[in-house]
């Protein structure tokens, strides 16, 4: 997954000299090379289990292991737990997001408590912060610096207000932790490729944040369907690009049954007009005899055909 890169700074927690002398403690078993052969003799990994930590997850993590093996409980682990219950991770989601971002264990406190000052001053309410941080892990790992021309870029790049700007990191977290490139590339291929207007972008991003990390091939794919072949213009993809979320096979085969019905219309001016909702976001049984004024046999013995 795209996001699910921590920060370089968090990886340097250790260098080798100390890792050499967490394994030579006489008491851990040496020749282990997993974490829950540790447990007996750490209270710290034995407590992180407690909370639901899934260690086997946690050692694929590069250097994570280590980092956890370094940490005592009462006076490193214990002031980022109280910490993350006061950002508002609930007790539940504390070992599904410690297995996620075990590297926040060794971040200085301080620092995080800044990063999240931070966000506070750019107007994020207290829900929000906790919404954001549950969601997407890594989040408080990136200093206040990196936050900034990371919300900075959204509101240039799409030219949104500070409120649209907001609202999409909130839908969509991983923006503010995941690379980049791959979102410039969208925009790019949305604009050069694709041929949205500047404020059709605006308009498609903020309805659909996804849109900026989908997969190119994806996207390229479905507005050939939708708009060479169904004629599916410009304005309308962009007052419902939900329609790029969802499986091309999907709507190829409804258009295709519509089409098979002589029902494929797509034009609002139009008396049977169906809209792209319609289209796509409707249950089989509920497409078929509402719009297609079909059966559920008729559309099954039609995709035989295909």
């Amino acid at each position: 997954d795209w996001d699910d890169i921590p920060p370089s700074s968090a990886l340097e927690v250790i260098s080798e000299e100390e890792a050499v002398q967490i394994i030579a403690e006489p008491l851990l078993p040496i020749q282990s090379s997993t974490l829950r052969d540790y447990v007996d003799h750490s209270e710290t990994l034995a407590k992180l289990v407690h909370l639901g930590v899934d260690l086997s997850q946690v050692e694929k993590r590069q250097k994570a292991g280590q980092l956890l093996l370094t940490l005592d409980f009462e006076k490193d682990v214990k002031k980022i737990l109280l910490f993350l219950k006061d950002v508002g991770v609930e007790d539940n989601q504390l070992g599904q997001f410690l297995t996620k971002n075990p590297y926040i264990l060794g971040e200085d406190l301080e620092a995080l408590e800044t990063r999240v000052a931070y966000l506070k001053s750019k107007k994020f309410g207290k829900s929000e912060i906790a919404q954001m941080v549950s969601r997407a892990p890594y989040l408080l790992l990136f200093s206040v610096e990196r936050l900034d021309n990371r919300l900075g870029f959204f509101k240039n790049e799409l030219g949104l207000s500070v409120k649209k700007t907001k609202d999409l990191v909130i839908r969509l977290p991983r923006l503010l932790t995941g690379k980049i490139e791959p979102v410039k590339e969208n925009l790019q291929v949305c604009q050069i490729e694709l041929g949205f207007q500047r404020n059709e972008i605006q308009q498609i991003v903020c309805k659909t944040p996804k849109i900026l990390t989908a997969s190119k091939k994806r996207l390229k794919q479905t507005f050939d369907y939708l708009h060479n072949i169904m004629g599916i213009p410009h304005h309308m993809l962009t007052r419902f690009p939900q329609v790029f979320n969802s499986k091309l096979l999907r709507i190829r085969e409804r258009h295709m049954f519509l089409a098979f019905l002589g029902r494929a219309q797509y034009d609002p001016a139009q008396p049977s007009y169906i809209s792209l909702a319609q289209l796509v976001s409707l249950p089989d049984e509920v497409f078929c005899t509402e719009i297609a004024k079909a059966s559920m046999q008729d559309f099954e013995s039609f995709l035989k055909t295909l």
